[in-house]
């Protein structure tokens, strides 16, 4: 089964080894510089650089829905051989909201509130970034749920940053 692996820009590359992942996603501030592992190839990796921030702020760059659409037709590119990593700068916020926006996009039949609390469960820190989930929730036609869903799980723990963790994108219903 195909999967997203989330982490922070610190454990990215062996995130990345660990899981054999041939596909990355960049969610960073413009100015960052993130060395590429040698096993992503240029076209298989999408760099987004925005703050994390939710509303506009002056000298800040927020998140717009231009990098949504972006981050959405990358994942609809990607062959699902491998997992595809996703990470930010602390493994928290943008990336965990780029998963969750992921895993919907790719498999429209999840459950918005399922999987955040599936999200919630494997990321105790995880704080998705409301901006890109309220683009997305348009975007894709969510009707609310998606922002809805984000909202109802909180703010995550208080981490310097998140432990790097597997977002699968079928959820197994326990009767």
């Amino acid at each position: 089964m195909s999967y997203l692996v989330v982490s922070s820009l610190a454990d990215m590359p062996v995130t990345v080894a660990r899981h054999g992942a041939r596909d990355l996603l960049t969610l960073i501030n413009a100015d960052s510089v993130v060395p590429r592992p040698e096993t992503i190839a240029e076209e298989r990796h999408l760099f987004l650089g925005f703050n994390d921030i939710v509303t506009p702020i002056e000298g800040l760059s927020p998140p717009m829905e231009n990098h949504v659409r972006d981050l959405i037709a990358f994942g609809s590119r990607w062959d699902r051989d491998r997992p595809l990593v996703v990470h930010c700068f602390a493994g928290i916020s943008r990336s965990t909201a780029a998963a969750y926006i992921l895993a919907i996009s790719l498999n429209p039949a999840l459950e918005e509130m399922a999987l955040a609390r599936e999200l919630r469960a494997r990321a105790p820190s995880a704080t998705p970034n409301a901006r890109l989930v309220g683009f997305a929730d348009e975007i894709l036609g969510r009707k609310g749920r998606m922002v809805e869903a984000i909202r109802s799980i909180g703010r995550g723990a208080d981490a310097f940053s998140g432990t790097p963790f597997v977002l699968p994108l079928e959820l197994q219903l326990s009767l």
